[in-house]
């Protein structure tokens, strides 16, 4: 006698599914050069989908993602990306930026206000067509929104590519992480904007207020505490900015990021920090890349949002060249230097995607949208380490435009 499958063993086959296909397309194709195993995550994620497994192979999709199971993913894909902003945030390192303001202001706003202009301006092209604007969502929050998404810089992602390319140790990792984080702060800043509702402005002040008095508190309550504590006290004020930034109109990853940019670095010890960020990664963060697939759609048509996606593509890296380009200019590096220090913060997967589904959560971009900005994350990441890579190997030749050290000296504040 036939016995359908309960829920606690579909629940278990999707996560079987969300950790080897994956890791089997990465490790039998050898695709780190070009597509690292994250990478290939939120590929997977995107394929195992409704808009192309769900499409193919209709009955096993609706057979192994019930409701009950997406259900189930989602409360982990929450916690998995609340774990990862807080992390992010905990890793940005303000006095650093400060301390060689002028390199760093000058740089990080080139590299974000430029492809930020051309991706308003993308927007504003596509949303002369209807398809893109969410129930919930006006016009200039859209172009905003997608305007923001082309500016991205993934400061996780971009960490393990430094890592990657052996160059995160060096000055000129060191300054990329610099501009990174500044951007960081913005990105936040400008989704934070896009989110005020003023029919809850009220909520939204309380909450700042209360967010301030807050975390001075957990800052003087940190510093008393031995270092195991403070990971629990991390926690604990995690998912209360979490709930409350979500409760006040705005996002609870909007609320994670911030409860983890007040907190000091040295509150936690760095390599267990990093170790943390990287377990995240690997044991949970799989379940939000599956998530994210989980809510792509090609309502438009794939031929629309596969042109849109181009098109953001386009400005994104067009506008992330071009301002890093005039930064170089304006600062007088090194010949060569500007094109490697662009082509990394183009890096966009993960908190683009993160910035994405904020969007879609608050109803401001529809569907076909959010495919569009996710396939034009997935493709700029994975321009990343080919083009890195042979431009490193140029910077660094003995007969290439520059000497083997320079372009990777620090520059003056």
């Amino acid at each position: 006698m036939h016995t359908a499958m309960n829920a606690t063993e579909l629940f278990l086959i999707a996560m079987l599914i969300i950790f080897t296909i994956p890791w089997m397309v990465w490790r039998i194709g050898r695709t780190d050069a070009w597509a690292p195993l994250v990478v290939v995550q939120i590929v997977a994620g995107v394929l195992l989908g409704p808009g192309l497994l769900g499409a193919v192979f209709p009955a096993y999709y609706a057979t192994v993602f019930t409701p009950s199971v997406i259900g189930a993913l989602n409360g982990i894909a929450w916690w998995a990306v609340m774990l990862f902003v807080w992390v992010a945030g905990v890793e940005l390192d303000l006095k650093e930026a400060w301390r060689h303001r002028t390199d760093t202001t000058t740089t990080a706003g080139l590299a974000l206000i430029v492809p930020m202009a051309l991706g308003a301006g993308a927007a504003l092209f596509l949303t002369q067509w209807p398809g893109w604007i969410g129930s919930g969502g006006l016009r200039w929050q859209v172009i905003l929104g997608m305007g923001m998404a082309c500016a991205v810089t993934a400061l996780p992602i971009l960490v393990l590519f430094l890592e990657k390319l052996n160059i995160l140790r060096l000055p000129l990792g060191q300054r990329v992480l610099r501009y990174a984080s500044l951007d960081d702060v913005a990105i936040w800043g400008v989704l934070a904007l896009i989110l005020l509702d003023w029919e809850r402005v009220g909520r939204q002040a309380l909450f700042l207020v209360g967010f301030v008095i807050a975390s001075l508190a957990v800052r003087a309550l940190l510093r008393r505490l031995e270092a195991g504590d403070r990971w629990y006290v991390g926690l604990i004020w995690l998912a209360l900015c979490g709930f409350t930034a979500d409760w006040s109109g705005l996002h609870f990853m909007v609320g994670a990021f911030l409860s983890g940019a007040v907190l000091e670095p040295g509150s936690f010890d760095r390599r267990r920090l990093e170790s943390f960020r990287d377990t995240i990664l690997m044991t949970i963060m799989p379940v939000f890349f599956l998530s994210t697939g989980l809510r792509t759609e090609w309502g438009m048509g794939g031929l629309a949002v596969f042109g849109a996606a181009a098109l953001l593509l386009v400005a994104a890296v067009v506008g992330k060249l071009a301002g890093v380009h005039l930064a170089g200019r304006i600062l007088n590096w090194p010949k060569g230097e500007a094109g490697v220090v662009g082509w990394l913060l183009q890096t966009k997967a993960l908190i683009m995607i993160i910035f994405a589904n904020v969007l879609l959560d608050k109803a401001i971009i529809t569907h076909s949208a959010f495919t569009a900005l996710l396939l034009m994350a997935v493709a700029s990441t994975m321009l990343t380490i080919p083009v890195v890579t042979r431009k490193l190997a140029a910077l660094a030749a003995p007969d290439g435009p520059n000497a083997p050290a320079r372009g990777l000296e620090e520059r003056p504040s």
